[in-house]
């Protein structure tokens, strides 16, 4: 039975029964006034915990529609002022709300609308659709502690280096990135990994997604074969298909990917993509023996292995691992790293580090397609590390970041025990969480009802790109505890286990 809203300004119902979650119910109800100007730009909308009383919803539910009208650009809001109508709504909605005249008679009868027309590619790409970067609800994965951040030191550095920048600086950057970034990442690769090159060889990049993108471009022909993780990152998986390659799914073990299936699936394939240092997501560690058999696949197939290597700095237990690349004799294997987890995601600075014959062909790709990465942030970087203030915060995180996974392992026995069980993980920033099979439900379906409630519990299944019965095996949430307080982990889990067994 639907309840009403009182609130003058809206005429709201919620269905209790109807099967589109009463968030996104309150969402379209809310966007539909906005668009026919119900609520005009400015408007001022209730508050949460008031219009969840009135409509005898949970006030997370009043949230979750309130977050997607905000990132959609539905509406705006600021310290102390709530939440308004944007005052400038998205250009697509100023095209179909008051319309000139003269554009409003030239619309086409609302029977007869041409049908939107994407490439195939886009129609393929678009299940791999990520969570947004805005997204910074408990418990999104890999999301760091960012309160936690230098931002003094950050600030002060940002300051010395652009209060009077050098004309090379703001004149325009090198292909490969600014040579002191490099240099600075190929020392520390160097010394904590076991990565071996030179400053030349490393490649500055938008992030880590762009280094796969690029990779992808210079190495894949449409139709060549890639393997990839099973389950693995949609990110990568998104990369090598928009390239046209053909993904070959391996399943993953407790000793990482299975090499040997997969010189049975695609013997020849052309490149392999793996997560060996801390397999994303089931965090699996590659063993040596699997490490030394892939590189022997490389070398008698003449492919190549793209390792990323996301989050390697935290590892809590046991020594540190070597890279992959630190291995390879043979310069099969291309490193990508990423500083988004490590520091902040705001920051879209990642790596690539390139066997030395794909320099020049990578730089000759980059001067047609891409350019000199942004230098903006590239010199305050290359001396936040080179003055130790990156180590440092790494040591300072590490050590926060295994309490929370104790905090969170706790936490979930005191408000779902019955209901989720994880294990203790060595290394990383999130855990795989399983439904236990009393509840009879679907990670998929345990996922939605983490959304509904204003939460981010991505489901493993999600993961998979083989057929979907290879998914059904562990039922299962990948759960990020590192950028959340006790305070947040303890009210993220009990909402959670009330989401779950309502």
């Amino acid at each position: 039975m639907a309840r009403p809203s009182k609130t003058p300004l809206l005429s709201l119902a919620v269905e209790r029964h109807a099967a589109e979650p009463a968030y996104r119910q309150l969402y379209e109800q809310i966007r539909a006034a906005i668009l026919a100007g119900r609520l005009s730009p400015g408007t001022r909308l209730p508050s949460s915990r008031g219009l969840a009383a009135e409509l005898g919803v949970s006030r997370n539910t009043v949230l979750a529609a309130f977050d997607m009208l905000l990132q959609e650009g539905y509406t705006e809001s600021g310290v102390g002022s709530g939440t308004r109508v944007s005052a400038v709504l998205p250009e697509a909605l100023l095209t179909a709300h008051d319309a000139p005249e003269a554009r409003r008679s030239a619309r086409v009868p609302k029977g007869d609308v041409e049908p939107l027309r994407i490439s195939s590619l886009a129609e393929n790409l678009a299940p791999m659709r990520q969570r947004t970067r805005t997204d910074q609800r408990a418990f999104r994965p890999g999301l760091p502690e960012m309160t936690e951040f230098p931002w003094n030191v950050w600030g002060r550095l940002a300051g010395r280096l652009w209060r009077h920048p050098p004309k090379a600086g703001v004149g325009g950057g090198a292909l490969g990135g600014h040579a002191p970034l490099r240099d600075a990442i190929a020392a520390y690769v160097a010394a904590v990994r076991g990565v071996n090159c030179t400053g030349e060889q490393v490649m500055i990049t938008s992030g880590a997604q762009q280094a796969l993108d690029l990779i992808a471009r210079l190495l894949l022909e449409p139709g060549d074969k890639v393997w990839m993780e099973d389950p693995g990152y949609a990110g990568m998986r998104g990369a090598f298909t928009a390239a046209g390659a053909e993904i070959v799914p391996l399943p993953v073990d407790h000793e990482g990917l299975d090499v040997a299936a997969g010189r049975i699936q695609a013997p020849d394939a052309k490149l392999a993509a793996v997560t060996p240092s801390h397999q994303y997501p089931t965090g699996a560690t590659m063993s040596l023996a699997r490490r030394l058999a892939l590189l022997e696949w490389a070398r008698d197939a003449g492919g190549w292995i793209l390792e990323d290597d996301y989050d390697s700095e935290y590892r809590y237990a046991g020594k540190p691992l070597s890279a992959l690349q630190g291995l390879d004799e043979t310069g099969r294997v291309i490193y990508v790293g990423t500083f988004s987890k490590v520091l902040f995601p705001g920051l879209r600075l990642g790596y690539v580090i390139l066997p030395e014959r794909l320099v020049a062909p990578f730089l000759a790709m980059r001067s047609v397609l891409d350019d000199a990465p942004a230098l903006g942030l590239q010199p305050v970087l290359a001396s936040f590390i080179a003055e130790g203030h990156f180590a440092a915060h790494v040591r300072r995180t590490r050590a926060l970041y295994a309490e929370r996974q104790v905090y969170f392992l706790d936490a979930l026995g005191r408000h779902a025990a019955g209901l989720l069980r994880a294990e203790p993980d060595e290394a990383g920033m999130h855990l795989v969480v399983g439904l236990d099979p009393s509840l009879g439900m679907s990670d998929t379906e345990a996922a939605r009802r983490a959304d509904a409630a204003g939460l981010s519990a991505p489901a493993l299944s999600g993961y998979y790109a083989g057929e979907p019965g290879k998914a059904s095996a562990g039922q299962a949430l990948v759960l990020g505890y590192a950028g959340f307080t006790p305070r947040e982990i303890d009210d993220g889990l009990a909402r959670l286990a009330a989401a779950l067994t309502r």
